[in-house]
């Protein structure tokens, strides 16, 4: 008997169904002599620090570094029952053999490894690698499965990446956070993408504005503009020139470009192209996508691939016609879908792009939900676009002499509308309508010919402003960590950039939650918290420079041309090092992290600023007695807290209106005015002002 153990429920499913397991049981499939199982993701993780002894329970900077020897691992809190049906599963008697089909990379061979370690299997181990879940992709891969051990190299490059990035994340955490008073999240990834947050906003903030103008002529219906002139004056002065001057064509310059389709979508893409045009943040796309595969919509969302595998030409087109039929901005389009240059195995890796799948045809595009319907049809379009013509046209760049100044006119003609046809086509059906990319407005130029004078040309000046670079949107943050270090990673490395397309909505999800970053609209800005963390950390752990030399040496580890514990080493020198650098912090910036209380008021005694602390309302100046106690009597016999609100009240009038006081005297509940009776001593007092008798 064959046990099969796929990473997700669905992807088991998919192969069970090909296999002819079809009978249900509890976390498993049984029938054609086989089992199938899956993991659901990651069911086993390296355990955290505390399970290395008592010392480590507590943050402190003597217990640093932390650097385990015999790694304990654990199964995640909501996941022990399918655990122990996998382990049992793995021991049953009738079980020869176990199948690693979880995903065909490093993370998918980490997953199934640490099941199989820790379940202490020793049963003969095979291994599934296939890019597609079609069923052909499925059979042909059962019918070459390769023996488990040719990966255990893989699988060495996967548990170093995991172990450095537990060391590096544990101790520089609790290092910084030590030494700072407040809990700073340090990653690999998470802080390089903070550093890239900073930077823009420094950027930003630094930016000196200056003006700028162009002079433009007027020329038969086409305007020609001057190079950038910094000042008003001499702008002026051109424009006098050129208006009793001739203009004179002194070039005429035709190019025949072409603009190739896109490609197809893998999630950072996705993730991108969502967020420009429908504002969604990388994790929603992703949540939509994922709930659009599970209704088998969609094809496998987390994968980095642009293109499809060469088996799947028939499965495109298919799904290419039934988009033709369902996508309303289709209607009408004369259009031939050319699906070969959407197909190349060699650049697929553990999954093929996101494409919708051929289950289109049994649903109602508006029976779903607006925002899964939006991806749909966005990953849809795309595949059309993929598919259609380049899209082609005549660039002319008219060059002008007049007063001694070169202006230039450009225009285009556009020659075949190809795939931007489509593209026009669906962006019209948007609610929002983006601004287009690439100069999309340009005119057509009339014919202008060399030695063509112009006498007297009419001319204008324009005033401009240089603008400051714009806040990251989560758009071009992820396309600045998927570019990040790349000129320093091999090109045949499998992670590039930082994090993995799947990890990416997750790391900036962190980044917000932890306080370092937030959400301005689509803008992505650093919080103060963040700024500052950025300034306090070395440039080792805030460049994407670490990234790019982990995942060279990985590369090297899973082609068995590098040594697993040599690279081990090198992570424990460098986090010694680390804590032995740092180990104090500098004077000026000792208070970074300090949090700013707010000013309730203005203290009666001596003027300074009180503030609220968790038992009173406290002056600031250290020298002044002043204080006012949550829990003072004169609340406490009323029945009624002592709020900021009314702390607040009391310090800018000497007085505040309080609802449903009670009185001890009648036992009933009144509205009244609380007055500030302070007479200097060591506590303040406090009565209810009587109303005046009219």
């Amino acid at each position: 008997m064959q046990l099969v153990i796929a990473e997700k429920p669905s992807v088991a499913q998919s192969i069970a169904a090909v296999l002819g397991a079809k009978e249900k049981k509890d976390g498993y499939m049984e029938g054609g002599g086989c089992l199938v199982s899956w993991c659901v993701g990651h069911l086993i993780g390296l355990a955290q620090a505390d399970a290395y002894g008592e010392q480590y329970k507590k943050w402190s900077y003597e217990a640093l570094p932390i650097l385990p020897h015999d790694w304990q691992y654990t199964v995640a809190a909501d996941k022990g029952k399918q655990f122990k049906i996998l382990k049992d599963l793995m021991h049953r008697g009738d079980v020869s053999e176990v199948v690693n089909a979880c995903d065909a990379g490093r993370e998918g061979e980490l997953i199934f490894r640490f099941v199989y370690e820790v379940a202490k299997c020793e049963k003969p181990m095979r291994r599934l690698w296939i890019s597609s879940m079609e069923d052909d992709a499925i059979r042909q891969g059962f019918a070459s499965l390769k023996d488990g051990n040719e990966y255990d190299a893989l699988f060495a490059s996967a548990l170093c990446r995991a172990k450095a990035d537990w060391i590096i994340g544990i101790n520089a955490t609790r290092l910084f956070s030590v030494l700072y008073g407040k809990t700073l999240n340090v990653g690999r990834v998470q802080t390089p993408t903070l550093k890239m947050l900073a930077d823009r906003d420094a950027a930003i903030t630094s930016f000196q504005k200056e003006k700028y103008y162009h002079v433009r002529l007027a020329l038969d219906g086409a305007e020609a503009a001057s190079g950038k002139l910094p000042a008003a004056e001499e702008a002026e002065t051109l424009k006098a020139a050129c208006e009793s001057a001739q203009a004179v064509c002194v070039s005429v310059a035709k190019e025949k470009k072409t603009v190739a389709p896109p490609k197809l979508f893998d999630l950072t893409s996705l993730q991108r192209e969502a967020n420009k045009i429908y504002g969604y943040t990388a994790k929603q796309t992703l949540d939509l996508a994922q709930a659009l595969y599970e209704k088998r919509l969609l094809t496998y969302p987390r994968t980095d691939s642009q293109f499809l595998t060469d088996d799947m030409g028939d499965t495109a087109t298919n799904t290419a016609a039934l988009l033709c039929g369902k996508l309303p901005f289709m209607a009408g389009a004369d259009f031939t879908p050319e699906i070969a240059r959407t197909l190349d195995s060699k650049k697929v890796s553990d999954h093929h792009a996101i494409i919708p799948t051929t289950e289109l045809a049994k649903i109602d595009l508006s029976a779903l939900p607006e925002s899964e319907r939006n991806i749909l049809t966005l990953a849809g379009a795309r595949l059309l676009f993929a598919a259609a013509e380049p899209h082609t046209f005549e660039a002319v760049t008219a060059v002008f002499s007049c007063a001694d100044t070169e202006f230039t006119a450009r225009g285009k003609t556009v020659l075949c509308a190809g795939w931007k046809d489509l593209e026009q086509r669906y962006r019209a059906t948007l609610k929002a309508k983006p601004d287009p990319e690439d100069g999309d407005g340009e005119n057509t130029l009339p014919p202008f010919t060399e030695g063509q004078t112009f006498e007297r040309p009419a001319a204008r000046v324009t005033e401009h402003d240089t603008t400051p670079p714009k806040p990251h949107t989560e758009a071009s943050l992820l396309s600045a960590m998927e570019r990040a270090g790349n000129a320093e990673t091999d090109p045949d490395a499998e992670r590039r950039g930082l994090g993995t397309p799947a990890t990416r909505a997750a790391v900036i999800e962190k980044l917000v939650s932890a306080g370092f970053a937030e959400r301005r609209g689509k803008q992505l800005l650093p919080t103060k918290d963040g700024n500052n963390l950025v300034c306090v950390l070395p440039e080792t752990l805030t460049s994407p420079q670490l990234t790019a030399e982990w995942e060279n040496a990985l590369t090297q580890i899973a082609k068995g041309a590098a040594d697993p514990e040599g690279f081990m080493q090198g992570i424990e020198e460098m986090t010694r090092v680390l804590v032995e650098t740092y180990s104090a912090v500098l004077d000026d910036k000792k208070d970074l992290f300090r949090e700013e209380k707010p000013i309730l008021g203005k203290c009666p005694r001596c003027g300074g600023d009180v503030y609220e602390g968790k038992k009173n309302y406290y002056c600031g100046n250290r020298d002044c007695a002043f204080v006012m106690w949550k829990n003072d009597r004169f609340f406490e016999e009323r029945k009624t807290a002592f709020t900021p609100k009314i702390a607040a009240a009391l310090l800018k009038s000497g007085k505040a209106n309080v609802k449903k006081l009670y009185s001890p005297k009648t036992g009933k509940t009144y509205d009244g005015t609380v007055l500030l009776a302070d007479t200097g001593g060591k506590y303040v007092n406090y009565r209810i002002e009587i109303p005046k008798k009219k």
